[in-house]
């Protein structure tokens, strides 16, 4: 990293952006209290926002013009489709592996703190973190019964843990370090388990000789497509969830790129859409899914 001094005019805008910020910031600290009138509140809001705008356009311009001063030499935007490998003990491991694991001793000990020490006792009014997690487990519980019944606790449980796998995996991204969720092989083996889910419930309702014979009816002829059909569903489901994350990644790394030194705080702001947003639309969708192939597996045909 090379530092260039900045010439005469570089300065002036600097020490401008500088002032004009601070003072912007200042003046709005400084209007008191609307009257108790809807105009004098509505006035009072729109200078606030205003001077609110103006104070942070005018910082953020004067962060990127300091930082703009750091030459980090030239600048090339590559994304590789595989994350990087990890030699752990002779063997290569992929990067997204150890993430994972990371992630997962994390959880863990997440629900050890929160079991022992955060919520030792569960009250009959949940509240605070109680009433998250309730409200959590509720929803995805909701979900698989409506799509899949009452004898849904086995799958609500393994949802549930996909979905604070996800949202591990996604959160990491914001301490630079790439998701696991954008590697091909990490989805497919949530795309696998989902898949053995898919046959062992068609089997568990309809016994072996139930689900085979679900390939052939109403007509044997149809046996291979629909065979073909259920063998695509893992990688339907993998490649959709692979292209979905990383194409969110690709995103935050353009814009990145493309602002350079003025890149600050505006990709920390669609960092927390595609950091926690964006993955909990992609596990709805998944779980979505998962649940209609299950449904269709166990589904009685006459």
């Amino acid at each position: 990293m090379q530092f260039s001094m900045p010439s005469v005019g570089k300065w002036i805008a600097i020490a401008l952006s500088l002032i004009i910020g601070c003072g912007a910031l200042y003046l709005r600290s400084r209007i008191s209290q609307p009257e108790k009138t809807e105009e004098g509140y509505k006035a009072a809001k729109k200078k606030r926002n205003l001077l609110m705008m103006a104070g942070v356009l005018a910082l953020w311009l004067c962060s990127g013009l300091v930082l703009g001063s750091f030459q980090l030499g030239s600048r090339t935007f590559t994304v590789e489709i595989s994350p990087a490998r990890m030699d752990i003990l002779g063997y290569s491991v992929s990067s997204s592996v150890v993430v994972t694991w990371i992630v997962i001793a994390a959880l863990s000990v997440f629900a050890l703190f929160v079991r022992f020490f955060a919520v030792p006792r569960f009250q009959e009014t949940p509240r605070g973190l109680q009433l998250v997690l309730e409200t959590a487990v509720g929803a995805i519980n909701n979900l698989t019964k409506e799509k899949y019944g009452h004898e849904n606790e086995g799958l609500a449980s393994y949802f549930f843990a996909i979905a604070a796998l996800f949202l591990g995996s996604a959160i990491v991204e914001l301490f630079g370090i790439r998701p696991p969720t954008t590697d091909l092989s990490m989805t497919f083996s949530y795309a696998l388990v989902t898949f053995v889910l898919i046959n062992v419930y068609g089997i568990y309702k309809k016994g072996i000789k139930g689900r085979l014979q679900s390939f052939v009816r109403p007509k044997a002829i149809i046996a291979p497509f629909k065979l073909l059909s259920d063998l695509a569903v893992p990688i339907s489901l993998a490649c959709r969830l692979f292209g979905n994350m990383l194409g969110g990644l690709v995103v935050v790394e353009l814009i990145y790129f493309a602002l350079g030194a003025f890149s600050v705080g505006i990709p920390a702001v669609l960092g927390l859409y595609f950091n926690a947003f964006h993955p909990l639309i992609q596990f709805f969708i998944f779980i979505n899914l998962s649940l209609t192939f299950i449904g269709e597996a166990v589904e009685e045909v006459e």
